[in-house]
């Protein structure tokens, strides 16, 4: 959505020409039926280069700006990106202490644009990616940020879920159980090379599972660039909530401290923001969740190596597609050399918890 931050990714103007899976006056069309009154001229859309899922545009009437979410083309696995679910999960959030944008509109008709989609408000912000990016506010207040990013998610697993709303948003008895032999799926369909330590791994994952806090809505992919941080270094608005379910909140924090810890990889296609000057700790993270949140944080190293194996086996399934010669763009070629990186990130992090 919005970004001021020079190395995000690029949003292309498409004025004479539609972007691909947007039809601007289609769009105007529905939104007057529905919401009359709500868009006062033509619309033109811009579609937000860079995401990796769902396609995401900017919308415009030349007064106000929405934004639009609707599956990516082509092949579609529709439990991967289920519109209604997105929608439903940031309006039962709105109304709480956790920032979404407003929902404006769910449309499931695929004869308006060619697929579900659905509208909410323009939100100001920017997703910091990289070290690099957060440099320029300096460590007081990229600390401030980050730190800021973990109490947002302390609200998040304070809502009740059936008070929203959202108490059969998902299956939260064996959680930690099915998400292991999912992911544990995952690995066998991008199986076509050894990968020392991943069956290792696995298993004492499998052998160690703890017993789970009481189930929150859980994001399901929480790191800094999917929020956006205002000017004040507030964060404006949660994205990306097509993993979102009820679960273990440990999970989100488990991939947030992940994400957090320092690669020593420069050349990295995977990013993180460990390597900006004020950025806390893993610890110190934790620390901030245990003691706001009040949750048990003891058995975070499950948590975080699970983090690692995720990762792990989803770039597996990248260099699996290189090798086939199914992705497109630079960088494939490096992925392959980061799995075992991963792998002994997360056999490590197992043994030292």
């Amino acid at each position: 959505m919005g970004t001021d931050c020079s190395d995000a990714p690029e949003v292309r103007t498409m004025s004479s020409v539609h972007p691909p899976g947007l039809d601007p006056d289609l769009l105007r069309g529905h939104l007057d039926r529905e919401r009359p009154g709500l868009v006062s001229g033509p619309l033109e859309a811009r579609l937000i280069e860079g995401g990796r899922s769902n396609l995401t545009y900017v919308v415009s009437d030349g007064v106000r700006r929405w934004v639009v979410r609707r599956p990516p083309l082509g092949h579609v696995l529709a439990t991967a990106h289920d519109m209604k679910r997105e929608h439903r999960v940031i309006s039962a959030l709105h109304p709480t202490a956790v920032p979404v944008p407003e929902p404006v509109l769910l449309c499931e008709d695929h004869s308006v644009i060619g697929s579900s989609f659905y509208v909410m408000e323009y939100v100001e912000g920017t997703p910091y990616r990289t070290a690099e990016q957060l440099a320029p506010l300096g460590a007081d207040r990229t600390r401030a940020a980050v730190l800021g990013l973990v109490d947002t998610l302390v609200d998040l697993h304070a809502v009740d879920p059936g008070a929203v709303g959202l108490g059969d948003f998902g299956r939260p008895e064996g959680f930690l159980d099915r998400q292991l032999r999912r992911w544990g799926k995952q690995l066998d369909a991008s199986r076509n090379r050894e990968l020392a330590g991943i069956d290792e791994l696995h298993s004492a994952l499998g052998r160690t599972l703890p017993d789970s806090p009481s189930a929150t809505v859980v994001h399901g992919d929480y790191r800094l660039d999917n929020v956006l941080i205002g000017p004040d270094d507030d964060i404006r608005a949660v994205l990306d909530w097509e993993m979102s379910t009820l679960g273990d909140p440990l999970t989100d924090l488990g991939l947030l401290v992940m994400y957090s810890s320092d690669l020593d990889l420069p050349e990295s296609p995977v990013s993180t923001t460990s390597g900006a000057a004020g950025h806390p700790t893993p610890a110190e993270l934790i620390e901030r969740y245990g003691a706001r949140s009040g949750r048990d944080t003891s058995a975070i190293s499950w948590y975080t190596a699970f983090a690692w194996f995720k990762l792990a086996v989803i770039l597996e399934g990248i260099h699996y597609r290189y090798t086939l010669g199914q992705t497109v763009g630079g960088g494939f070629d490096r992925i392959g050399g980061l799995v075992p990186v991963f792998i002994e990130h997360g056999l490590t992090t197992l043994q030292e918890g």
